[in-house]
Protein backbone atom coordinates (compact mmCIF):
# COMPACT_ATOMS: atom_id res chain seq x y z
CA UNK A 1 0.00 0.00 0.00
CA UNK A 2 1.00 3.62 -0.52
CA UNK A 3 2.98 5.45 2.15
CA UNK A 4 3.71 9.10 2.96
CA UNK A 5 1.45 10.47 0.23
CA UNK A 6 -0.94 13.32 0.92
CA UNK A 7 -3.75 10.79 0.69
CA UNK A 8 -2.21 8.60 3.39
CA UNK A 9 -1.55 11.53 5.70
CA UNK A 10 -5.03 13.05 5.43
CA UNK A 11 -6.70 9.64 5.66
CA UNK A 12 -4.77 8.75 8.83
CA UNK A 13 -5.44 12.14 10.45
CA UNK A 14 -9.19 11.69 9.93
CA UNK A 15 -9.41 8.02 10.90
CA UNK A 16 -11.72 7.48 13.88
CA UNK A 17 -11.20 3.72 13.97
CA UNK A 18 -10.47 0.74 11.74
CA UNK A 19 -13.20 -1.90 11.66
CA UNK A 20 -12.71 -5.69 11.58
CA UNK A 21 -14.24 -5.86 8.08
CA UNK A 22 -11.42 -3.71 6.69
CA UNK A 23 -13.39 -0.48 6.51
CA UNK A 24 -12.30 2.79 8.08
CA UNK A 25 -14.57 5.12 9.99
CA UNK A 26 -13.47 8.45 8.50
CA UNK A 27 -14.30 11.84 10.00
CA UNK A 28 -15.73 14.29 7.45
CA UNK A 29 -14.48 17.84 7.89
CA UNK A 30 -16.83 19.53 5.39
CA UNK A 31 -20.22 18.30 4.24
CA UNK A 32 -21.80 19.99 1.22
CA UNK A 33 -25.44 19.34 0.35
CA UNK A 34 -27.84 20.43 -2.38
CA UNK A 35 -31.50 20.12 -3.27
CA UNK A 36 -31.40 16.80 -5.16
CA UNK A 37 -29.66 14.16 -3.00
CA UNK A 38 -30.20 15.75 0.41
CA UNK A 39 -33.98 16.16 1.03
CA UNK A 40 -34.45 12.38 1.17
CA UNK A 41 -31.61 12.00 3.71
CA UNK A 42 -33.22 14.08 6.44
CA UNK A 43 -36.26 11.76 6.91
CA UNK A 44 -33.80 8.87 7.20
CA UNK A 45 -32.13 10.33 10.27
CA UNK A 46 -35.41 11.57 11.75
CA UNK A 47 -36.91 8.08 11.48
CA UNK A 48 -34.15 6.89 13.83
CA UNK A 49 -34.53 9.81 16.21
CA UNK A 50 -31.18 11.28 15.21
CA UNK A 51 -30.03 14.88 14.80
CA UNK A 52 -27.51 16.64 12.55
CA UNK A 53 -24.24 16.10 14.42
CA UNK A 54 -22.18 18.97 13.01
CA UNK A 55 -24.43 21.61 11.43
CA UNK A 56 -21.56 24.14 11.47
CA UNK A 57 -19.59 21.85 9.11
CA UNK A 58 -22.55 21.48 6.74
CA UNK A 59 -23.37 23.95 3.95
CA UNK A 60 -26.19 23.81 1.41
CA UNK A 61 -26.86 25.38 -1.97
CA UNK A 62 -29.34 25.00 -4.84
CA UNK A 63 -27.98 24.26 -8.30
CA UNK A 64 -29.22 21.15 -10.10
CA UNK A 65 -32.91 21.93 -10.61
CA UNK A 66 -32.92 25.73 -10.58
CA UNK A 67 -33.72 27.61 -13.81
CA UNK A 68 -31.00 29.84 -15.22
CA UNK A 69 -33.05 32.37 -17.11
CA UNK A 70 -34.98 35.55 -16.26
CA UNK A 71 -38.17 35.57 -14.25
CA UNK A 72 -38.17 31.78 -14.01
CA UNK A 73 -35.61 32.14 -11.21
CA UNK A 74 -38.29 33.78 -9.02
CA UNK A 75 -40.02 31.40 -6.60
CA UNK A 76 -41.99 29.23 -6.87
CA UNK A 77 -39.94 27.34 -9.41
CA UNK A 78 -41.67 26.63 -12.73
CA UNK A 79 -42.77 23.02 -13.11
CA UNK A 80 -40.58 20.59 -15.00
CA UNK A 81 -42.42 18.56 -17.62
CA UNK A 82 -42.78 14.81 -17.80
CA UNK A 83 -44.36 12.48 -20.35
CA UNK A 84 -47.61 10.59 -19.84
CA UNK A 85 -48.03 7.13 -21.36
CA UNK A 86 -49.66 8.69 -24.42
CA UNK A 87 -46.62 10.93 -24.93
CA UNK A 88 -48.32 14.16 -23.81
CA UNK A 89 -46.43 16.52 -21.51
CA UNK A 90 -47.75 17.34 -18.04
CA UNK A 91 -46.35 19.58 -15.27
CA UNK A 92 -44.11 18.04 -12.63
CA UNK A 93 -43.79 20.16 -9.47
CA UNK A 94 -41.07 17.97 -7.96
CA UNK A 95 -38.46 20.73 -8.29
CA UNK A 96 -40.36 23.10 -6.02
CA UNK A 97 -41.09 20.33 -3.52
CA UNK A 98 -37.42 19.37 -3.30
CA UNK A 99 -36.41 22.97 -2.75
CA UNK A 100 -39.00 23.41 -0.01
CA UNK A 101 -37.72 20.30 1.79
CA UNK A 102 -34.14 21.56 1.70
CA UNK A 103 -35.17 25.01 2.98
CA UNK A 104 -37.22 23.55 5.80
CA UNK A 105 -34.50 21.16 6.95
CA UNK A 106 -31.75 23.75 6.78
CA UNK A 107 -33.86 26.05 8.98
CA UNK A 108 -34.70 23.22 11.38
CA UNK A 109 -31.12 22.07 11.89
CA UNK A 110 -29.30 25.40 11.63
CA UNK A 111 -27.53 24.65 8.34
CA UNK A 112 -26.30 27.56 6.22
CA UNK A 113 -28.20 27.63 2.90
CA UNK A 114 -27.16 29.62 -0.16
CA UNK A 115 -30.61 29.84 -1.73
CA UNK A 116 -31.93 31.49 -4.88
CA UNK A 117 -31.37 35.22 -4.46
CA UNK A 118 -28.33 34.73 -2.22
CA UNK A 119 -25.15 36.37 -3.50
CA UNK A 120 -23.28 33.11 -2.87
CA UNK A 121 -25.71 30.72 -4.60
CA UNK A 122 -24.20 28.51 -7.26
CA UNK A 123 -22.99 25.08 -8.27
CA UNK A 124 -21.86 23.27 -5.13
CA UNK A 125 -18.35 22.50 -6.42
CA UNK A 126 -17.78 26.11 -7.41
CA UNK A 127 -19.03 27.89 -4.30
CA UNK A 128 -17.03 25.64 -1.94
CA UNK A 129 -13.63 26.80 -3.24
CA UNK A 130 -14.61 30.42 -3.93
CA UNK A 131 -15.88 30.88 -0.37
CA UNK A 132 -12.83 29.23 1.19
CA UNK A 133 -14.90 26.37 2.61
CA UNK A 134 -12.65 23.99 0.67
CA UNK A 135 -9.16 23.85 2.16
CA UNK A 136 -6.06 21.62 1.91
CA UNK A 137 -5.83 18.61 4.19
CA UNK A 138 -9.60 18.30 4.63
CA UNK A 139 -11.95 15.41 4.13
CA UNK A 140 -14.96 16.56 2.12
CA UNK A 141 -18.16 14.74 1.22
CA UNK A 142 -21.13 15.66 -0.96
CA UNK A 143 -24.01 13.77 -2.50
CA UNK A 144 -22.67 14.42 -5.99
CA UNK A 145 -20.31 12.47 -8.23
CA UNK A 146 -18.04 15.39 -9.02
CA UNK A 147 -17.07 16.15 -5.43
CA UNK A 148 -13.57 15.12 -6.48
CA UNK A 149 -13.27 18.72 -7.77
CA UNK A 150 -12.23 19.83 -4.28
CA UNK A 151 -9.21 17.53 -4.42
CA UNK A 152 -7.49 20.26 -6.45
CA UNK A 153 -6.73 21.88 -3.09
CA UNK A 154 -5.09 18.81 -1.60
CA UNK A 155 -8.21 17.41 0.03
CA UNK A 156 -9.76 13.95 0.06
CA UNK A 157 -13.09 14.80 -1.58
CA UNK A 158 -15.65 12.03 -1.96
CA UNK A 159 -18.91 11.82 -3.87
CA UNK A 160 -21.48 9.85 -1.88
CA UNK A 161 -25.05 8.54 -2.21
CA UNK A 162 -28.15 9.64 -0.34
CA UNK A 163 -27.84 6.92 2.32
CA UNK A 164 -24.29 8.08 3.02
CA UNK A 165 -25.49 11.70 3.11
CA UNK A 166 -27.80 10.65 5.93
CA UNK A 167 -24.90 8.93 7.69
CA UNK A 168 -22.70 12.02 7.48
CA UNK A 169 -25.54 14.24 8.70
CA UNK A 170 -26.11 12.02 11.73
CA UNK A 171 -22.55 11.03 12.62
CA UNK A 172 -20.12 13.29 10.77
CA UNK A 173 -18.40 10.13 9.50
CA UNK A 174 -18.23 7.74 6.56
CA UNK A 175 -17.43 4.03 6.43
CA UNK A 176 -15.01 3.35 3.58
CA UNK A 177 -12.38 0.95 2.36
CA UNK A 178 -9.09 2.74 1.78
CA UNK A 179 -8.22 2.83 -1.93
CA UNK A 180 -4.78 2.47 -3.45
CA UNK A 181 -2.99 5.58 -4.74
CA UNK A 182 -1.86 6.07 -8.33
CA UNK A 183 0.43 8.98 -9.23
CA UNK A 184 -0.25 10.39 -12.70
CA UNK A 185 2.60 12.65 -13.77
CA UNK A 186 2.11 14.79 -16.87
CA UNK A 187 5.53 15.92 -18.06
CA UNK A 188 6.66 18.74 -20.34
CA UNK A 189 4.24 21.48 -21.34
CA UNK A 190 1.02 21.93 -23.27
CA UNK A 191 0.78 23.18 -26.84
CA UNK A 192 -1.29 26.18 -27.87
CA UNK A 193 -5.03 25.53 -27.80
CA UNK A 194 -4.73 22.66 -25.30
CA UNK A 195 -6.38 23.20 -21.92
CA UNK A 196 -6.93 21.47 -18.59
CA UNK A 197 -10.10 19.89 -20.00
CA UNK A 198 -8.06 18.31 -22.78
CA UNK A 199 -5.57 17.00 -20.21
CA UNK A 200 -8.18 15.09 -18.22
CA UNK A 201 -9.96 13.83 -21.34
CA UNK A 202 -6.59 12.54 -22.56
CA UNK A 203 -5.85 10.85 -19.22
CA UNK A 204 -9.21 9.06 -19.33
CA UNK A 205 -8.60 8.14 -22.97
CA UNK A 206 -5.28 6.55 -22.02
CA UNK A 207 -6.32 4.79 -18.79
CA UNK A 208 -9.98 4.06 -19.53
CA UNK A 209 -13.22 4.75 -17.70
CA UNK A 210 -12.56 1.79 -15.39
CA UNK A 211 -8.83 2.29 -15.04
CA UNK A 212 -9.15 4.14 -11.75
CA UNK A 213 -11.39 1.65 -9.94
CA UNK A 214 -9.95 1.04 -6.49
CA UNK A 215 -7.61 4.04 -6.74
CA UNK A 216 -7.24 7.62 -5.66
CA UNK A 217 -5.45 9.63 -8.36
CA UNK A 218 -2.63 12.01 -7.46
CA UNK A 219 -2.11 14.38 -10.39
CA UNK A 220 1.43 15.75 -10.61
CA UNK A 221 4.20 16.83 -12.94
CA UNK A 222 5.11 20.11 -14.70
CA UNK A 223 1.89 20.34 -16.72
CA UNK A 224 -0.29 20.03 -13.62
CA UNK A 225 1.89 22.40 -11.60
CA UNK A 226 1.65 25.03 -14.36
CA UNK A 227 -2.16 25.06 -14.20
CA UNK A 228 -4.01 27.71 -12.24
CA UNK A 229 -6.38 26.59 -9.49
CA UNK A 230 -9.41 26.60 -11.76
CA UNK A 231 -7.64 24.40 -14.30
CA UNK A 232 -6.63 22.05 -11.50
CA UNK A 233 -10.26 21.88 -10.40
CA UNK A 234 -11.26 20.86 -13.93
CA UNK A 235 -8.77 17.99 -13.88
CA UNK A 236 -9.82 16.72 -10.45
CA UNK A 237 -13.52 17.23 -11.26
CA UNK A 238 -13.44 14.44 -13.84
CA UNK A 239 -11.38 11.92 -11.85
CA UNK A 240 -14.61 10.06 -11.19
CA UNK A 241 -15.17 9.68 -14.95
CA UNK A 242 -11.97 7.62 -15.07
CA UNK A 243 -13.28 5.31 -12.35
CA UNK A 244 -11.16 6.76 -9.52
CA UNK A 245 -12.68 7.19 -6.08
CA UNK A 246 -11.22 10.68 -5.97
CA UNK A 247 -8.41 12.79 -7.39
CA UNK A 248 -6.15 15.37 -5.80
CA UNK A 249 -3.20 17.71 -6.37
CA UNK A 250 -0.65 18.62 -3.72
CA UNK A 251 -1.15 22.20 -2.47
CA UNK A 252 1.51 24.79 -3.29
CA UNK A 253 1.86 28.57 -3.52
CA UNK A 254 -0.68 28.63 -6.35
CA UNK A 255 -3.16 27.05 -3.93
CA UNK A 256 -2.32 29.41 -1.09
CA UNK A 257 -2.55 32.51 -3.29
CA UNK A 258 -6.00 31.45 -4.48
CA UNK A 259 -7.26 30.88 -0.95
CA UNK A 260 -5.90 34.09 0.54
CA UNK A 261 -8.67 36.26 2.06
CA UNK A 262 -11.53 33.92 1.12
CA UNK A 263 -14.62 34.46 3.28
CA UNK A 264 -14.56 31.29 5.39
CA UNK A 265 -10.81 31.09 5.87
CA UNK A 266 -9.31 31.65 9.34
CA UNK A 267 -7.53 34.95 9.84
CA UNK A 268 -4.45 36.21 11.68
CA UNK A 269 -2.51 33.65 13.70
CA UNK A 270 -5.12 30.99 12.95
CA UNK A 271 -4.51 31.42 9.22
CA UNK A 272 -0.74 31.04 9.66
CA UNK A 273 -1.31 27.90 11.72
CA UNK A 274 -3.64 26.52 9.03
CA UNK A 275 -1.08 27.21 6.32
CA UNK A 276 1.58 25.29 8.21
CA UNK A 277 -0.82 22.34 8.41
CA UNK A 278 -1.54 22.60 4.67
CA UNK A 279 2.18 22.40 3.91
CA UNK A 280 2.65 19.43 6.23
CA UNK A 281 0.25 17.15 4.35
CA UNK A 282 2.02 17.39 0.98
CA UNK A 283 3.28 14.05 -0.37
CA UNK A 284 6.86 13.38 0.65
CA UNK A 285 9.60 13.21 -1.98
CA UNK A 286 10.14 9.56 -1.01
CA UNK A 287 6.43 8.71 -0.94
CA UNK A 288 5.51 5.23 -2.10
CA UNK A 289 2.68 4.74 -4.59
CA UNK A 290 0.75 1.66 -5.62
CA UNK A 291 1.15 2.64 -9.26
CA UNK A 292 2.84 5.40 -11.26
CA UNK A 293 1.83 6.55 -14.75
CA UNK A 294 3.81 9.05 -16.80
CA UNK A 295 2.24 10.97 -19.69
CA UNK A 296 3.61 13.78 -21.84
CA UNK A 297 1.98 17.15 -22.44
CA UNK A 298 3.37 17.30 -25.97
CA UNK A 299 1.20 14.27 -26.88
CA UNK A 300 -2.01 16.05 -25.90
CA UNK A 301 -4.12 17.80 -28.53
CA UNK A 302 -7.63 19.28 -28.28
CA UNK A 303 -9.76 16.28 -27.25
CA UNK A 304 -13.42 15.50 -27.84
CA UNK A 305 -15.71 12.61 -27.03
CA UNK A 306 -17.38 10.92 -29.99
CA UNK A 307 -19.55 8.36 -28.20
CA UNK A 308 -21.58 7.90 -25.02
CA UNK A 309 -18.85 7.26 -22.44
CA UNK A 310 -15.82 9.34 -21.49
CA UNK A 311 -13.57 6.59 -22.80
CA UNK A 312 -14.92 7.09 -26.31
CA UNK A 313 -12.82 10.09 -27.21
CA UNK A 314 -10.33 11.13 -29.89
CA UNK A 315 -8.18 14.06 -30.91
CA UNK A 316 -10.41 16.58 -32.66
CA UNK A 317 -8.61 15.95 -35.96
CA UNK A 318 -8.90 12.19 -35.56
CA UNK A 319 -11.40 9.73 -37.02
CA UNK A 320 -13.99 7.44 -35.48
CA UNK A 321 -12.09 4.29 -34.42
CA UNK A 322 -12.56 0.82 -35.88
CA UNK A 323 -13.72 -0.77 -32.65
CA UNK A 324 -15.85 -3.90 -32.96
CA UNK A 325 -16.92 -4.02 -29.29
CA UNK A 326 -20.64 -4.00 -28.57
CA UNK A 327 -20.31 -0.69 -26.72
CA UNK A 328 -18.58 1.01 -29.66
CA UNK A 329 -21.04 -0.36 -32.22
CA UNK A 330 -23.98 0.92 -30.16
CA UNK A 331 -22.30 4.28 -29.62
CA UNK A 332 -21.63 4.79 -33.34
CA UNK A 333 -25.23 3.92 -34.12
CA UNK A 334 -26.57 6.27 -31.45
CA UNK A 335 -24.33 9.15 -32.53
CA UNK A 336 -24.89 8.56 -36.25
CA UNK A 337 -21.19 8.11 -36.97
CA UNK A 338 -19.23 5.68 -39.13
CA UNK A 339 -15.83 3.98 -38.74
CA UNK A 340 -13.12 6.18 -40.22
CA UNK A 341 -15.36 9.27 -40.35
CA UNK A 342 -13.72 12.52 -39.21
CA UNK A 343 -15.36 14.09 -36.18
CA UNK A 344 -14.54 17.53 -37.56
CA UNK A 345 -17.31 18.85 -39.76
CA UNK A 346 -20.21 17.14 -37.95
CA UNK A 347 -22.98 19.81 -37.62
CA UNK A 348 -23.62 21.32 -34.17
CA UNK A 349 -27.08 22.44 -32.99
CA UNK A 350 -26.33 23.64 -29.45
CA UNK A 351 -23.25 25.03 -27.70
CA UNK A 352 -22.97 25.07 -23.91
CA UNK A 353 -20.34 26.67 -21.68
CA UNK A 354 -20.86 26.03 -17.97
CA UNK A 355 -21.14 23.28 -15.31
CA UNK A 356 -18.99 22.44 -12.28
CA UNK A 357 -16.26 21.44 -14.74
CA UNK A 358 -15.97 24.64 -16.78
CA UNK A 359 -18.27 27.33 -15.39
CA UNK A 360 -15.61 29.38 -13.57
CA UNK A 361 -14.41 32.90 -14.29
CA UNK A 362 -11.23 31.77 -16.06
CA UNK A 363 -13.31 29.59 -18.40
CA UNK A 364 -15.54 32.53 -19.28
CA UNK A 365 -12.59 34.89 -19.71
CA UNK A 366 -10.81 32.53 -22.11
CA UNK A 367 -13.98 31.98 -24.16
CA UNK A 368 -14.82 35.72 -24.27
CA UNK A 369 -11.24 36.64 -25.19
CA UNK A 370 -11.37 34.28 -28.12
CA UNK A 371 -14.69 35.74 -29.32
CA UNK A 372 -13.41 39.30 -28.97
CA UNK A 373 -9.94 38.84 -30.48
CA UNK A 374 -11.10 36.88 -33.52
CA UNK A 375 -14.47 38.60 -34.00
CA UNK A 376 -16.44 35.37 -33.76
CA UNK A 377 -20.23 35.13 -34.05
CA UNK A 378 -22.54 32.21 -33.30
CA UNK A 379 -23.28 30.46 -36.59
CA UNK A 380 -26.86 30.57 -37.93
CA UNK A 381 -29.02 27.79 -36.51
CA UNK A 382 -26.88 27.23 -33.40
CA UNK A 383 -28.34 27.86 -29.93
CA UNK A 384 -25.47 28.97 -27.66
CA UNK A 385 -25.65 29.30 -23.85
CA UNK A 386 -23.16 30.64 -21.31
CA UNK A 387 -24.04 29.74 -17.71
CA UNK A 388 -21.83 31.07 -14.89
CA UNK A 389 -21.19 28.51 -12.19
CA UNK A 390 -22.11 30.84 -9.33
CA UNK A 391 -23.53 34.24 -8.57
CA UNK A 392 -20.03 35.42 -7.70
CA UNK A 393 -18.77 34.27 -11.10
CA UNK A 394 -21.72 35.99 -12.80
CA UNK A 395 -21.09 39.28 -11.01
CA UNK A 396 -17.37 39.19 -11.72
CA UNK A 397 -17.97 38.40 -15.40
CA UNK A 398 -20.48 41.23 -15.72
CA UNK A 399 -18.11 43.63 -13.95
CA UNK A 400 -15.53 42.78 -16.63
CA UNK A 401 -18.07 43.15 -19.45
CA UNK A 402 -17.84 39.51 -20.48
CA UNK A 403 -21.62 39.18 -20.71
CA UNK A 404 -21.67 41.93 -23.32
CA UNK A 405 -19.02 40.16 -25.38
CA UNK A 406 -21.06 36.95 -25.35
CA UNK A 407 -24.40 38.65 -26.03
CA UNK A 408 -23.02 40.71 -28.92
CA UNK A 409 -21.72 37.48 -30.48
CA UNK A 410 -25.12 35.75 -30.26
CA UNK A 411 -24.73 33.81 -27.00
CA UNK A 412 -27.46 33.66 -24.32
CA UNK A 413 -26.21 34.91 -20.95
CA UNK A 414 -27.78 33.09 -17.99
CA UNK A 415 -27.94 32.99 -14.17
CA UNK A 416 -26.00 30.53 -12.01
CA UNK A 417 -26.80 26.83 -11.99
CA UNK A 418 -26.00 23.39 -13.39
CA UNK A 419 -28.10 24.14 -16.48
CA UNK A 420 -27.49 21.93 -19.49
CA UNK A 421 -25.00 19.65 -17.77
CA UNK A 422 -27.92 17.41 -16.81
CA UNK A 423 -31.64 17.11 -17.49
CA UNK A 424 -33.00 18.28 -14.11
CA UNK A 425 -33.95 21.85 -15.09
CA UNK A 426 -35.54 23.58 -18.10
CA UNK A 427 -32.30 23.68 -20.15
CA UNK A 428 -32.50 20.54 -22.31
CA UNK A 429 -31.71 19.21 -25.75
CA UNK A 430 -34.59 18.54 -28.13
CA UNK A 431 -34.86 15.35 -30.17
CA UNK A 432 -31.62 14.56 -32.09
CA UNK A 433 -29.84 17.82 -31.41
CA UNK A 434 -26.06 17.61 -31.04
CA UNK A 435 -24.48 19.72 -28.30
CA UNK A 436 -20.87 20.91 -28.15
CA UNK A 437 -20.59 20.95 -24.36
CA UNK A 438 -18.01 21.93 -21.74
CA UNK A 439 -19.71 19.72 -19.15
CA UNK A 440 -18.58 16.33 -17.86
CA UNK A 441 -20.82 13.52 -19.09
CA UNK A 442 -21.94 12.39 -22.54
CA UNK A 443 -24.28 9.58 -21.48
CA UNK A 444 -27.45 8.88 -23.44
CA UNK A 445 -30.19 11.28 -22.31
CA UNK A 446 -27.80 13.19 -20.04
CA UNK A 447 -28.80 16.54 -21.54
CA UNK A 448 -32.54 15.91 -21.53
CA UNK A 449 -33.48 14.26 -24.81
CA UNK A 450 -33.41 10.44 -25.02
CA UNK A 451 -31.99 10.80 -28.52
CA UNK A 452 -29.92 13.95 -27.96
CA UNK A 453 -26.15 13.76 -28.54
CA UNK A 454 -23.33 15.31 -26.52
CA UNK A 455 -19.73 15.97 -27.57
CA UNK A 456 -17.56 16.99 -24.61
CA UNK A 457 -14.72 19.46 -25.07
CA UNK A 458 -13.04 22.55 -23.58
CA UNK A 459 -14.79 25.95 -23.45
CA UNK A 460 -12.56 27.41 -26.19
CA UNK A 461 -13.35 24.40 -28.37
CA UNK A 462 -17.06 25.03 -27.73
CA UNK A 463 -16.57 28.60 -28.97
CA UNK A 464 -14.85 27.30 -32.11
CA UNK A 465 -17.70 24.87 -32.81
CA UNK A 466 -20.40 27.47 -32.13
CA UNK A 467 -18.81 29.93 -34.55
CA UNK A 468 -18.34 27.34 -37.29
CA UNK A 469 -21.67 25.57 -36.80
CA UNK A 470 -19.79 22.27 -36.81
CA UNK A 471 -17.21 20.32 -34.84
CA UNK A 472 -14.05 22.37 -35.34
CA UNK A 473 -10.43 22.46 -34.24
CA UNK A 474 -9.83 25.54 -32.09
CA UNK A 475 -6.29 25.74 -33.49
CA UNK A 476 -7.71 26.62 -36.93
CA UNK A 477 -8.85 29.91 -35.38
CA UNK A 478 -5.89 30.49 -33.06
CA UNK A 479 -3.41 29.99 -35.89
Amino acid sequence: MSKRTLFDKVWDLHTVRNLPNGQTQLLVGLHLIHEVTSPQAFPMIEARGLNVRFPHRTFATVDHIVPTIGTERIRPLPPMMEKEKDGSLVPNHLAEIMLQHLERNCTKYGIKLFNLGDENQGVVHIIGPELGLTQPGMTIACGDSHTSTHGAFGAIALGIGTTQVASVLATGCLLLEKPKVRRISVEGQLKRGVTAKDVILYIINQLGVKGGIGYAYEFAGPVIEALGMEGRMTVCNMSIEGGAQCGYINPDEVTFDYLHDREYLPTGAAYLHAKEYWKSVVSETDAEYDDVVTLHGADIEPMMTWGVTLGQSIRVNGTIPDDASKEAVEARSYMGLEIGQPLMGVPVDVAFIGSCTNGRISDLREAADMIRIYGLQVAPGVKALVVPGSEQVRKQAEAEGLHQVFSAAGWEWRGAGCSMCLAMNPDKLVERQLCASSSNRNFKGRQGSPTGRTVLMSPVSVVACASQGRIADVREILN
